[in-house]
């Protein structure tokens, strides 16, 4: 964005369109920070102890917040599936808009830059924002030709942003009038202008500033449609449909594949039973000899031309294959953003059963212990949702496995660590109970 001339309300509008993508990053982080904080702070007063001494376990005890975290997942979904869509769409808009508008990147030194309309520019060297040896052509007005040198240059842009100015030092201006386009003789020669007759006039400054529309190059907002078939621009519905439509066209070219193999077999076979003559455009029937008939020369042409049709047709059906798999691809991006909206939504309700029970057990509340617990849970979170992605892309596992991979991993943990601060068991129960039992059966045999 620097140099670009791009509004705080422009760059205002882009941070609050990607704000909403760090929604399924944010989202999981609270829950699980919030609920381990409040469990810790409930075990902490003793307020779990005097909710058991009434009576009440805790899972009654988690049933309201469960409701609410219940609401905030669904919400979430809601927000994945509709909201998340459009941000995307929107920021995208803007970072190709702001990508365009190239008048940080105008001038490249020892080339010609045309990016405005009916101009030529080139700059010999840029030192310290100061343009040396500037060249521009002006072609706007077809019937003059004009051109305009100066040692020194220095390029500013209008309040409007609808003008670039050019501070020029130590100039000249070259300007040759009636262009004309070249006419020819009936017999194709090149009818001779007398140079000297054409009007032409030269002029030169020691200071002087060059004006030029640039109401191309300013920002301005694109069509948004150009980007709404991409997979992060779309809700579930979208995306089924589209996955779907890959699948036929997937299933479509594997048949004009099979098709393509069959019928290139079918052709060597009649290549090898007929002989077209082209001349008389007769087909000539050959009779079909046994391998065993043939001459030694015979057998060796038809082994390396059955060969070279083989090798030929092993590399069209790879080809083919390799193509193919950019359906496979395509369509995964599309499940992956399918099954990423549903994981974040299961995600939130299973970290709340993994932060409220751990807050429990470890009776901790502030923002001391629990942080340091949400934050290693949340990066075993991060780096489980990374890898997943990362096998997909690959095309190691299927899309349903990469994003509910974390989920699966922590579901287990969840139900483990809830049924053990319900009823009040150790997290990680010590192996000298089994000893002891152990002990105790051997010497009643003894």
């Amino acid at each position: 964005m620097m140099g670009k001339g791009i509004s705080i309300m422009v760059i205002l509008e882009l941070l609050l369109y990607v704000s909403a993508s760090l929604v399924p990053l944010a989202l999981p982080l609270a829950i699980l920070l919030s609920s381990l904080m409040t469990f810790g702070n409930f075990s902490e007063n003793n307020e779990l102890t005097a909710f058991k001494a009434s009576g009440m376990s805790l899972y009654r005890v988690m049933r309201p917040l469960t409701l609410v975290v219940l609401g905030i997942s669904i919400f979430t979904f809601y927000f994945a599936n509709n909201v998340i869509p459009v941000a995307n769409l929107k920021w995208h808009a803007i970072i190709f808009d702001i990508q365009n508008t190239k008048i940080s990147a105008l001038l490249t030194p020892g080339v010609y830059s045309k990016d405005i309309d009916n101009y030529a520019i080139k700059v010999d060297e840029i030192r310290d924002k100061v343009n040396y040896g500037i060249t521009i052509h002006d072609h706007s007005n077809k019937e003059q030709m004009r051109t305009i040198k100066a040692k020194e240059a220095r390029i500013y842009k209008s309040e409007n942003n609808h003008f670039l100015f050019f501070q020029l030092k130590n100039g000249e201006v070259f300007e040759e009038l009636e262009i004309q386009n070249p006419i020819f003789f009936p017999n194709g020669k090149l009818k001779d202008y007398n140079r000297k007759n054409k009007p032409s006039r030269v002029s030169s400054f020691s200071t002087g500033t060059f004006k030029l529309k640039i109401d191309a190059l300013n920002y301005s907002h694109s069509d948004e449609k150009v980007f709404s078939d991409k997979h992060e621009m779309m809700n579930v519905f979208q995306i089924s449909d589209v996955t779907d439509s890959l699948q036929n066209m997937k299933d479509k070219f594997s048949e004009n594949i099979s098709k393509s193999i069959i019928g290139t077999h079918l052709s060597l076979r009649d290549n090898t039973a007929n002989l077209k003559n082209i001349q008389n455009e007769k087909v000539l029937d050959i009779p079909i000899k046994r391998y065993s008939d043939l001459s030694e020369l015979e057998k060796t042409n038809t082994i390396n031309h059955t060969l070279n049709f083989l090798r030929g047709n092993n590399q069209m059906i790879q080809n083919q294959l390799e193509f193919r798999k950019t359906f496979d691809v395509e369509q995964n991006r599309y499940w992956m953003e399918f099954h990423r909206k549903f994981s974040l939504t299961y995600t939130i309700l299973v970290l709340f059963f993994v932060g409220a029970p751990l807050g429990a057990i470890v009776k901790k509340g502030g923002f001391g212990a629990p942080v340091v617990i949400a934050a290693i849970i949340f990066i075993i979170y991060f780096v489980l949702i990374s890898i997943g992605e990362s096998l997909v892309k690959s095309q190691t596992v299927s899309p349903f496995i990469g994003m509910w991979m974390a989920s699966i991993f922590f579901t287990p943990v969840a139900i483990y660590i809830t049924w053990v601060a319900a009823n009040d068991r150790k997290v990680f129960p010590s192996i000298s109970s089994p000893l002891k039992f152990l002990n105790f059966k051997l010497k009643k045999k003894l």
